[in-house]
């Protein structure tokens, strides 16, 4: 079982990097957004809320993972 998690892990991080790369290479994302300039504050709310739950996650999966 644990070369299956970690096949889908590898698999998922490089799904990620890919789709990181695409999107900063996209028309979009170097013409740019202005509304996205104007709202920083709620922008950074957001992300920081994401990155709070991330980390919850990834500790609870490495609980998880050590107790086995």
């Amino acid at each position: 079982m644990n070369a299956i998690v970690i096949v889908l892990l590898v698999v998922l991080i490089g799904f990620a990097a890919v789709a990181t790369v695409m999107i900063g290479n996209s028309k979009q994302n170097k013409e740019g957004n202005p509304d996205y300039e104007k709202k920083t504050g709620a922008n950074t709310l957001r992300l920081t809320i994401f990155y709070a739950a991330a980390s919850v996650v990834s500790c609870l999966a490495l609980v998880w993972y050590i107790t086995g």
